[in-house]
Formats: structure tokens, C-alpha cells, sequence
């Protein structure tokens, strides 16, 4: 289960105490050192139930942690609200910057405060270099001994959301276990340049401050604007990443356009070129009329609509037609072209009217008995004239469908397209860059296309040629980017030809040189690169890399144009414009001087740098020692939604340009959604920002968050109950490990993660309890002094328990543990392991177990107590080293309080994080102690449900007889006797006694059937009392069951009453029966109950 045992969290205490409250689930003090809390009242219901069948109860196995039921909802508030009520103390960090945090002179608090807890060390971190590696270092050892990952390089322009954290936390587990592990390790920050998003945020915010759209301010000093947006607001989210803890080294941050990966882009850009992969030609492609720009295909989401729909379209004013402004979309309409020298009409058909304006041709089937007479002759274009060809075209056309006869747009349809080139039509765009029709439309021009399409309805009917229209099924194509609806357009782009690298690339997979895992992935993988097309590489924008490719011409030339295919031999592609001129002046055969060059003004398409990123960050084309040592890189870590956008490409081009695999191991996490589903979006309101759950968020904030989306109405207020009732003081303080830790624990699901963030606010709780628990610990250590090798010191002692040896085999097994599931990239399994480690195996069972043999200070328990003592210390400290790859802070500011750090020689690291990981040592596991221990505490569990059962008060020890099976379970109970004391709040545990030596007045547990506990309850319950309560509640069970019965017995009930009235009426009366009954029987066992007292 890697689920928070909310139960167990929201029993957690919070409050502002000495000590941990005395539970069984919770390190407590001496019973000296504080007044001990009430147990809890038994419930009448419960009372029943005991005095029934004369208090037996089989009592189910509780060993680990409860599933979760339906209280989790309640027990996730309780857990939040304990959270809101507790004190949170004025912080403030004292630290010099850099300086390691002085705990020596700050008490340990109360209750743990992520604020003060996680300042300070991420700092100390950074500047003692622990995040670097030495490449001189990392060179000489194998791939096994080296670790290194690049981070998926964010957008500049934006902030990480909770599927970043998720991200975050996935890629520094890794990196801190195979730091602890003592391998080379490198983790690689950066940022994307994130052209589209960039560009578009800068020019909003020059409109806003000064009017000006870029065209004004001019490329030169519109770059300069982007430069300087970056300079202010472009370090957000790596100061979110350093409050996540991610221990990236920040000293070899890139940025896909500084000078590094710049030089990486021209090189491959040119590489490319001179392999004869990469070529500028005019196609049909998709174009964002919003971004005035060409974008690739993986980059288009589509929307299947059923039938007629209305749909906003944001770059037009709006239709005036339509009370909301939207326009007509998924209806087929069908007009008439005139026949040339005829009366004769020919009918088409068309989901997007406005392109009639630039048809080239009509199609129809040679076979087709209908239009045979029409073959070779032509249709009149009714707005302009245009004499447009009948063509015969077995392919494109289906006879069957329609009135069989199909217009032909070849500038604006993928399939026209290819009609256009089999029968050499003329190919006419219609369309300007903005969408708007151009100067081939007719009395059109200047209209936005849907405007036009409108417009050009209204004129056919006026023609008389109009002939209706009907919902159609069809499929839009939106851009990923922008959301605007997606124009097939025929303008000239750079390509790349991925035939051979995407062929290599499902090799290196098919090969096992690559793996992908969940390897379910595959086949998608498969799928999209077997199919793959060529890559449309440029893009229409200013912000990005300039494309490096010249346009050549001579002084004086004349009709040499750029934008003419006919000249394309002239585009000269050079690492730089003297590189160029050299290459011009071959191509022209004349000097520099005579040449004019003008650069490309397209810039790259984003993935292209990205694309890169995992060779260019180390100094790719240079063969640097970070080149020589770190690539190719370990292991590629990412989300599913960008597997072909950037893994792909990743692979592809460093097979291409290093002829090496990026990385061997593609490990894909799953796609985070809110709780209800829903991919997480501004525009929905459901993104968190990991600061406001690091933090603390106010349930305004998060309110005000969905005024500003663009959700309905209705949805914002169902969003706003469901936050008032998640959060309603808004969401508490957590820090960055409660957050790592939470989100590490939903891995474990499948392909989509739908995150419930009160859950990972409950894993707040657990910090706390891990704080307490070792603040509580540490009394026990204070006058224990460690030594560098105290664990084999204490396993060769021979001063062990059965306690300890258990103790120590559950680190072993929860090291074993932790280490395969990290291996293998089960975090959410090994976050449940340690977790459990920690809540069961520590704080339940061993701290409980050890206080009175720590309390004990004489001279006869001396070998016992130190033996508990170093099995305690073990424990701890080993098992922070277990967590802190998962929660950094918490674990090193715990691990520097330990007594003994500093003192343990030369060999002792700095920081936990620099500390060895825990190994599972098979000498070390004892499988014979922990199943004495587990037999022990199903007997110790008995002893507190019969304690609980008859409200026994916490100071009053009971007696215990314990039934148990020959051989390992008595030899458990035998050996153990004084713990089952310890935990059992026993004054006696006896074993196996005859059943003489029993008394009669007893409470029963029947644990299973090799197991029974008897609890001694003579004197200790006040029978005349609960037999009083009973009666009381047997009055209030019959008189409601005689008014049922008389009403059922009443004259005409069976034929006047519906049979389901009926029922239900059954249902009640045998309820309350029953209820009697075990009233009636809970009444007559407590008074035999008392009678066997009384005569004993």
C-alpha cells in the first residue's frame, strides 16, 4: 500500500507539547515524566458486543498498515485541519547564505515547521559543491559507476505546475540514491527558450507598456526586449526547483539560446545539410493563421465534432449571425458551378466553403456514366470568372458519394494537393498570413476566412446557385500552441528528412540498446516512427535560433527572388556569414564584393535545440572533458506527453550527429490530473503551483485563481465547493519533503495519475511524525556514544534481543527494499516501504518496546540497555539515509542532530547526502526474530483491544493469559513475555496455564486458531451500571418495533401497501428485532458476568 494510513496521520499529534501523546502508535515519554491521557470510553455498541457470547471476539489480523475505507475523506480534513490549528512560529533564517545552519545553539522544536526545518541547507548545498562532479573523475569509471540525467529542459516563459514537481521529485531520488551509492553523478539543469510563448508574452507586454507591436520596435530591438524579459522574470522556476531540493549543478545551467547551445544548433543545422537530410522546399503544411507560422505536425490537436457546431473563434470579431459571435462549423455545404456554354449545372460539396475561391479544378470519375459527356470540358467560377477544368481522377473520387463530383482546392487540402500535382493544376492560395482572404479572393479580400465563408454563402444564393447545406461529421485540426483552428497552406519551410535516424531509433529498441520503460510505451514508439514524415524545422518568428542559411544574389540583379522555388539553389546554409561569403562566391563564381547576402529571417523550430539538449549541455561539437565524461547521459526521465516531441528527437538526432544513444533508459512517469481527471490547466483553474503547497495557500487565492480562468459559470462553482470543502483554511503549510514525498507515492498507478491533493497534504503529517518520533529517540540516545563501526560492534556483541535482532533485520529488509524498487522505478514501492519502516517497525513496535529497558539505568541491565541503545541509533540513522533521497531537508537537519556526528573519525561525510545508502546485509536478516515479533504483537494487539473493549484506564495494568500453540508461537510469547508486559500495559502475562489456574470472570480474544488472550476483569468493570445503560436502550428498541408491528398488522396493509413499502418495512422491523435481541443477550451475559464475580 502506497497510500498515507490516514488513520494513523490523523491521529498524529500536532500540538505544542513536551512530548508526543501516549498512544500505542506513538513514542512516549516515561510514565514518570508526564500525566498520562484517559483511554477512550467504550461505546455502548461496543459494550453489547462484549458482554455478548461472553466477551469472545475473533479478532481479525491488523499486522501493517489498513486499507483505505470511507473515512479516508473525513481523515484527510481531520488531518488538514490539525495542520491549519497548528502554531506556526515567526520565522526567521539567520543563516548566512551558504554558511551551514548552526544547530548546535537551536533547540529541537516542538513540532515540526517545514519553514525552519528546509532553510538554509539548499544554500549550504550549492556553495560546498556537493551537487558538481568532476569530470577527471567521472571519466575512468564505467557506466555502471556513473549516473547522469539532464532535466527536461521547462519553458522560460512559464512556472512548474504539480506535474513538474512530480518530474522534480522522480529525477533527484534518482540522483541522490546514485549519489549516496557512490557513483558519478551529474544532474543537469536548464530551460527551454520556448519561442511561440516567449515571443507571445513579450509582445503582449510592450502593447501594454508602450503601444507598440514588434513590427514597431523592429527584430533587433525586439530581441533586446525578450532579453531583458528574460533577465527579470526568467529565473521563477529554477528558484521553485531549489525549494523542491532537486540537486542539480547549477554551476552547468544551460539555456537552449546561450552561447553553448547555440553553437551546438548552427552545427547540426549544418550537419544536417552536408548529410543531405536537410533541404528548404515548398509543401503543403499545417499554418497557425494566430502565430502567422508553420507548425509541425505532431503539434496539431484535433476536435471531432458530431454535427453542426458553434465555436468561438478568437482571431475574428465575430459573427454577427450569432448572438455569442461564434461561427458555423461541422455542416457540408453544397452550391453549383455553371458549365462553360451550357445550361448545365454541376453540384459540389464543401465543409469549408471559402475555399471555392481558390479552386483549380472539378473531379470526377472516368468511369462514371453521369458526367461521361463532361470529360475535358470546364465549369465558369462564379465570382471571378476563372475557367476551371473538369478532371477525371479514379483516386480522389467515390461515385457513390454525393453527387460524385469533388471541387478541387490544391493550395488548401492535403488531398486536393495531391490531385493538383497528378494532373498539374494550377495551385492558388487564397489565404494570407493572419488567415484573412487575399488578393485571389475576389470581392473577398480583406475579409478573416470565416467571415469570408459567411459572406461567400450569401452571394451564391444571390447567383441562385446555392444549394443548401446539412450536419456533417468532421475532425479540426487546433494548434497545440495557440488553439487556433489549423489552415493547410502551401509555403516554403526547411525540412528534415528523418527516414534513416527514426529507423535507428526503433532499432536501438527493438535491439534492447534502448529501453523504454513501462515498456507498454513501445509500441507507441514504434507506431509513430515507423510512420514518421519529414520534420518542418522553421518557423515564422523573431524570438528563437535564426535559421543559418543566406539567400545569395549579385550587386544589380534583377528578378531573383527568395520567395521563387525556381531559385532555390541560391539559399546558402554556413555556420556563420563569412562562412557564407566563401560559400557564395563558389556558388556564383564571382568575388565577395559582387555578393549580397540576406539571412533567413525564420527562426528554428523550439524541439530543434531540445532535440539536442543531453550532448550540447556537455559541449557538443567541442570534445569537452564534460563531452568526454558525461555522454552519453544514464538515463532520460519525462512524462508520456512528450515522448515524440522531445524523447524522439533526442534519440534521433544524437544518432545521427554522435553516432551514440543519448542516454540507454527512457523512463516515462505518468501524466498528472486533478482529482476528478481533468489534465491540469490555467485555463480550467486546477493548476497548483508547488510553492503554494511548499508554502501554504489561501483558500482566497485558490478561489481567485478560478475567477481568472475561463470556465463556465457552473464548473467555477462546483470548483469553488470542491476547494472550500477540501481546503476551507486553504492549504496548509507543507514544505517541499511532505510535497516530494506525496507525489512519489502516486507513481505507482498507471498511465494517468488523478491527484487528490489532500492526500498529499496528509503526508505533512507524516514529517511530523518522523520529527517527534526522533525527537523523542534522541532521549533515549543522549548519553549513547557511537562509533564509525557500532553495527557490526553491536551484531558481535552477543548483547542482543530478540527486539533488536528484529530491529535490525527490518532495516536490512526495508534497505533491500528501497534499493530494488529505486532500481527498478518503483518509487511509489519503495516510498511505502520506507514509510512503513518508519510508522510500524520504528515508532509502533521497537521505540515502545525499549523504554523500560532505557529507563533502567542499574548495573544488571547495563548490556541490555546499551544493545537498545545502539540498535535505536542504527535504526534512526539508517533509515533517514532511507528517506533522504526522497525528502532531503527533514533527513539532514534530523541525521546533523544525532549524537555522535563529528565525532566519528576522518571517514565521517559532511551532509547525509554525501552518506553512504543503506545495503541489506543477509547476515543481518533474521527471519526467526521477526516471526517471533509478529506472533508477539498479534498477542500485544489482543491485549489493547481487550483493554479498550471494557474501558480499562490507562494507569491500571491487567493480567493476561495467553493461549498459544506448541513450539514457535510459546517459544515467542516465552521469550518475549516482558515486551507483551511493556506494550500490554500488563501486571502479568502468563503462558499456557492450566485452565484451573483461569479465572472464570474473563474477557476473551480469539486471535486465530493457534491463539487465544484472556484478559483477568474481575473488579474492573461496574456491571449494575452498564446493565442500567442496556435497559435504557432496550426500552428504545421495542417501543419503536411494537408501533411497526401494529402498523404491519393493521386491517387492509397487504393490499393497500406497495410491495416495496412493504420490504422496507421488513427490512426495519427484523433490524430492530435483532437489535433486541443482542441487547436482551448483552443484558443477561452481564448479569452471569457478575453473578460468576460474585461467587468467586
Amino acid at each position: 500500500m502506497s497510500e498515507v494510513d490516514e488513520n494513523k496521520l490523523a491521529a498524529m499529534s500536532l500540538e505544542k507539547k513536551a512530548l508526543p501523546p501516549a498512544d500505542p502508535g506513538t513514542a512516549t515519554t516515561p510514565p514518570t515524566a508526564t500525566a498520562e491521557e484517559p483511554e477512550k470510553k467504550l461505546s455502548k455498541n461496543a459494550l453489547k458486543k462484549l458482554a455478548k457470547n461472553k466477551g469472545k471476539k475473533k479478532e481479525k489480523p491488523t499486522w501493517g498498515e489498513p486499507k483505505q475505507n470511507n473515512k479516508d475523506k473525513t481523515n484527510s480534513k481531520k488531518a488538514s485541519s490539525a495542520i491549519s490549528s497548528l502554531p506556526k512560529p515567526e520565522f526567521v533564517n539567520t543563516t548566512p547564505k551558504g554558511n551551514k545552519k548552526d544547530l548546535s545553539s537551536t533547540p529541537m522544536a516542538d513540532a515540526y515547521h517545514p519553514a525552519a526545518v528546509e532553510a538554509a541547507w539548499q544554500d549550504w548545498w550549492e556553495a560546498s559543491g556537493f551537487y558538481s562532479c568532476d569530470p577527471k573523475e567521472a571519466e575512468g569509471k564505467s557506466p555502471e559507476e556513473k549516473f547522469v540525467m539532464v532535466i527536461p529542459p521547462p519553458n522560460v516563459t512559464g512556472s512548474l505546475h504539480l506535474g513538474h514537481a512530480l518530474t522534480a521529485a522522480v529525477e533527484d531520488t534518482l540522483t541522490r540514491w546514485h549519489r549516496m551509492k557512490g557513483h558519478a553523478t551529474l544532474y543537469v539543469p536548464g530551460t527551454d527558450h520556448a519561442g511561440i510563448a516567449t515571443q507571445s508574452v513579450v509582445e503582449k507586454m510592450i502593447m501594454k507598456e508602450s503601444n507598440q507591436t514588434r513590427h514597431d520596435l523592429g527584430r533587433e530591438k525586439f530581441i533586446e526586449k525578450v532579453w531583458e524579459w528574460k533577465a527579470e522574470y526568467g529565473n521563477r522556476i529554477t528558484t521553485q526547483l531549489r525549494r523542491l531540493g532537486s540537486s542539480v549543478d547549477w554551476s552547468r545551467e544551460r539555456f537552449t539560446m546561450d552561447h553553448m547551445c547555440s553553437k551546438a544548433v548552427i552545427e547540426a543545422f549544418n550537419r544536417f545539410h552536408e548529410d543531405g537530410l536537410l533541404y528548404r522546399a515548398e509543401r503543403l503544411g499545417n499554418w497557425s493563421c494566430a502565430l502567422k507560422s508553420a507548425i509541425s505536425d505532431i503539434e496539431v490537436d484535433y476536435i471531432d465534432l458530431d454535427g453542426r457546431t458553434y465555436l468561438e473563434v478568437k482571431t475574428h470579431k465575430g459573427n454577427p449571425n450569432d448572438a455569442k459571435g461564434r461561427y458555423e462549423f461541422g455542416v457540408l455545404t453544397s452550391f453549383a458551378y455553371p458549365v462553360e456554354d451550357s445550361s448545365e449545372q454541376l453540384i459540389v460539396a464543401t465543409t469549408r466553403l471559402e475555399t471555392m475561391l481558390g479552386d483549380t479544378a472539378v473531379a470526377i470519375h472516368p468511369e462514371d456514366e453521369r458526367y461521361k459527356h463532361l470529360h475535358g470540358k470546364f465549369v465558369i467560377h462564379p465570382f471571378n470568372g476563372r475557367r476551371i477544368p473538369i478532371v477525371c481522377d479514379e483516386k480522389l473520387v467515390d461515385m457513390s458519394f454525393g453527387t460524385g463530383a469533388v471541387k478541387i482546392t490544391p493550395a488548401h487540402d492535403p488531398n486536393d494537393y495531391e490531385c493538383g500535382k497528378r494532373h498539374n493544376l494550377e495551385f492558388i492560395t487564397i489565404l494570407g498570413p493572419d488567415g484573412s482572404i487575399n488578393h485571389n479572393g475576389s470581392q473577398f479580400e480583406g475579409m478573416m476566412r470565416y467571415d469570408a465563408r459567411i459572406a461567400v454563402e450569401e452571394a451564391l444564393k444571390e447567383k441562385g446557385l446555392y444549394k443548401g447545406k446539412e450536419p456533417n461529421k468532421m475532425r479540426l485540426g487546433l494548434c497545440s500552441r495557440s488553439g487556433d483552428i489549423l489552415e493547410p497552406m502551401i509555403t516554403p519551410q526547411w525540412y528534415v528528412n528523418c527516414d534513416g535516424m527514426a529507423k535507428r531509433s526503433t532499432d536501438a529498441v527493438r535491439k534492447g540498446e534502448l529501453k523504454i520503460l513501462p515498456a507498454e510505451h513501445e509500441k507507441t514508439w514504434f507506431q509513430w516512427l515507423d510512420n514518421i514524415r519529414d520534420w518542418c524545422v522553421s518557423r515564422q518568428l523573431w524570438w528563437g535560433h535564426q535559421i543559418p542559411a543566406w539567400f545569395a544574389t549579385k550587386k544589380g540583379e534583377e528578378g531573383v527572388l527568395k520567395t521563387d522555388m525556381k531559385n532555390n539553389d541560391r539559399w546558402v546554409v554556413a555556420r556563420n556569414e563569412e562562412d557564407a561569403f566563401a560559400k557564395a562566391v563558389n556558388l556564383l563564381g564571382c568575388s565577395k564584393d559582387e555578393i549580397i547576402l540576406e539571412r533567413d529571417e525564420d527562426v528554428l523550430d523550439t524541439w530543434f535545440s531540445s532535440g539536442l539538449f543531453p550532448f550540447s549541455v556537455m559541449g557538443w561539437p567541442d570534445n569537452t572533458n564534460d563531452f568526454k565524461a558525461f555522454y552519453p547521459t544514464s538515463l532520460l526521465e519525462t512524462g508520456l506527453d512528450i515522448l515524440f516531441f522531445w524523447v524522439a528527437r533526442m534519440v534521433m538526432m544524437g544518432l545521427q550527429l554522435t553516432d551514440t544513444l543519448p542516454f540507454h533508459t527512457v523512463y516515462l512517469h505518468a501524466m498528472v490530473r486533478d482529482k476528478d481527471g481533468r489534465k491540469m490547466s490555467k485555463s480550467l483553474g486546477n493548476v497548483i503551483d508547488p510553492l503554494e503547497v511548499i508554502n501554504g495557500c489561501t483558500l482566497e487565492t485558490l478561489l481567485a485563481k478560478l475567477d481568472a480562468g475561463n470556465l463556465p459559470a457552473k464548473e467555477i462553482a462546483r470548483a469553488k465547493k470542491d476547494q472550500q470543502a477540501d481546503f476551507p483554511d486553504g492549504i496548509p503549510e507543507c514544505g517541499s519533503d511532505a510535497l516530494r514525498f506525496g507525489l512519489l507515492a502516486y507513481t505507482v498507478q498507471g498511465r494517468d495519475v488523478n491527484l487528490d491533493m489532500k492526500r498529499v497534504v496528509g503526508y505533512r503529517m507524516f514529517c511530523n511524525k518522523l520529527w517527534n518520533a526522533t525527537r523523542f529517540a534522541l532521549q533515549f540516545v543522549s548519553d549513547f556514544q557511537p562509533t564509525p563501526n557500532i553495527l557490526e560492534e553491536l551484531m558481535s556483541s552477543g548483547k542482543m534481543a530478540i527486539r533488536d535482532k528484529f530491529m535490525i533485520s527490518r532495516l536490512s529488509a526495508c534497505s533491500e527494499t528501497v534499493n530494488d524498487c529505486f532500481a527498478s522505478y518503483k518509487f511509489g514501492d519503495a516510498q511505502h516501504a520506507a514509510y512503513s519502516y518508519w510508522m510500524n517497525d520504528v515508532c509502533d513496535v521497537f521505540l515502545e518496546l525499549i523504554k523500560p529497558v532505557v529507563y533502567d539505568k542499574s548495573d544488571e541491565n547495563k548490556a541490555n540497555r546499551w544493545a537498545a541503545q545502539a540498535t535505536l541509533w542504527i535504526a534512526i540513522e539508517a533509515g533517514l539515509r532511507i528517506l533522504h533521497p526522497m525528502m532531503p531537508f527533514v533527513t539532514e537537519e534530523l541525521w546533523h542532530r544525532l549524537p555522535g556526528r563529528g565525532t566519528l573519525g576522518g571517514a565521517e561525510p559532511k551532509s547525509i547526502m554525501l552518506a553512504e545508502f543503506p545495503e541489506c546485509n543477509s547476515a543481518y536478516r533474521n527471519f526467526e526474530c521477526e516471526e517471533s515479533m509478529e506472533a508477539t504483537m498479534k498477542i500485544i494487539r489482543a491485549c489493547r483491544s481487550l483493554r479498550q473493549q471494557y474501558n480499562i484506564g490507562n494507569k491500571v495494568l491487567t493480567h493476561f493469559f495467553v493461549k498459544v500453540a506448541s513450539g514457535q508461537p510459546e517459544d515467542a510469547a516465552k521469550s518475549q513475555t516482558d515486551d507483551i508486559k511493556t506494550l500490554g500495559k500488563a501486571s502479568a502475562v502468563d503462558i499456557n496455564l492450566d485452565e484451573e489456574s483461569i479465572p472464570k470472570s474473563v474477557g476473551i480474544v480469539v486471535v486465530d486458531e493457534q491463539m487465544t488472550v484472556l484478559m483477568d476483569i474481575k473488579g474492573l468493570v461496574d456491571y449494575a451500571a452498564e446493565i442500567k445503560k442496556l435497559e435504557k436502550q432496550l426500552t428504545k428498541a421495542t417501543n419503536p418495533m411494537q408501533q411497526l408491528e401494529d402498523k404491519m398488522a393493521a386491517p387492509g396493509y397487504e393490499d393497500n401497501v406497495s410491495e416495496e413499502v412493504k420490504t422496507s418495512n421488513q427490512e426495519r422491523l427484523d433490524g430492530l428485532k435483532k437489535k433486541a435481541t443482542d441487547i436482551e443477550e448483552a443484558i443477561a451475559n452481564f448479569k452471569n458476568l457478575a453473578e460468576v464475580e460474585e461467587s468467586g
